[in-house]
């Protein structure tokens, strides 16, 4: 397992890919290896030039690859709901849903379009919604599997249910860590559920370490163009303790492919504190294995979307 490659993905010919945040970094080279690979890949993600861009850049790579683009504004519901649904009128079943997209570390507090805090709507809200949408098209594949990109950052994460859309006080990481510890706790929750209730999924989550993908300064570009002391620090860091955007993706990968994957775990890299090298078993923190928390925070959620699981119909 801790020698996985691309060359290792099983053909996945037959098989449709949905990915959250496939227009760069490792969203974008999962897509591009499950293309490769053979899989009908679905990019789901904000900017709509850059879309087009990422699907000649793939069909360019793998001739013949069958890629689309579907808009998608995970912070805000109407767009998550649109985009399910043109989802779910294109195809008749979902293998593969990859919950990729994520915005990191916004200096200051903004909120989406429907009142949350904004790493925590785009990064586990908006998913949330986006599965509970898809999942009846995700139940009806053959072996289904959901793949949540978490972070290392979950393991500064707690869950404030008394403050959870930052309103009260906000700071910039623990905002990030707690919505990185939520959608591990969404992928624990989910695989827990499919498991108790004997559906045909498999949740599993992912972290790619420290990749050399733009989200680093992506949050930055909300409120100020200048690095922060810790941002400078992780800069000159950086070409020691990073690997590559493609290195980051093969947790995901493997997650969502390895026939040896298991449910309910996180796959990350195995080097220094899991910040670089080939995917193994990831560590996930005792507090992230609170299954109260799990289900508190799932009941929440359904309040904030307004949205339940669909329980498959052969349930």
């Amino acid at each position: 397992m801790s020698n996985f490659t691309i060359r290792d993905i099983p053909p996945q010919t037959g098989r449709i890919a949905v990915i959250t945040g496939a227009t760069s970094g490792i969203g974008y080279e999962t897509a591009k290896a499950l293309a490769g690979a053979g899989a009908r890949v679905i990019v789901a993600s904000r900017n709509e030039k850059k879309g087009a861009e990422v699907l000649a850049s793939i069909r360019a790579t793998h001739a013949g690859a069958e890629v689309s683009f579907e808009p998608l504004d995970l912070s805000r519901l109407s767009s998550v709901a649109d985009c399910a649904r043109r989802i779910a009128d294109s195809v008749s079943h979902i293998d593969l849903l990859i919950n990729n997209a994520g915005v990191m570390s916004i200096p200051t507090r903004h909120e989406t379009v429907d009142g949350f805090e904004m790493q925590f709507g785009a990064n586990y809200v908006g998913h949330f919604a986006l599965n509970m949408r898809l999942l009846p098209k995700v139940f009806a594949a053959r072996m289904p599997r959901v793949v949540t990109v978490s972070s290392l950052a979950h393991r500064g994460g707690r869950i404030d249910f008394d403050d959870l859309q930052a309103k009260q006080r906000y700071t910039p990481w623990k905002a990030y860590c707690q919505s990185k510890l939520a959608t591990l706790m969404f992928s624990l929750e989910l695989e827990r559920r499919a498991r108790a209730a004997g559906w045909n999924l498999m949740s599993t989550a992912a972290h790619p370490g420290y990749a050399r993908t733009g989200l680093q300064s992506a949050g930055r570009s909300w409120d100020r163009d200048t690095m922060s002391a810790l941002e400078r620090l992780g800069s000159f860091l950086e070409p020691y303790l990073s690997h590559s955007a493609a290195e980051g993706a093969l947790p995901t990968l493997l997650a969502a492919t390895s026939p040896s994957a298991q449910g309910g775990a996180m796959y990350g890299p195995n080097g220094f504190y899991e910040l670089k090298g080939p995917p193994k078993l990831a560590k996930i923190v005792p507090r992230a294995l609170d299954k109260a928390v799990w289900k508190r925070l799932w009941d929440v959620s359904e309040g904030l979307t307004g949205l339940r699981i669909p329980v498959p119909e052969a349930a």
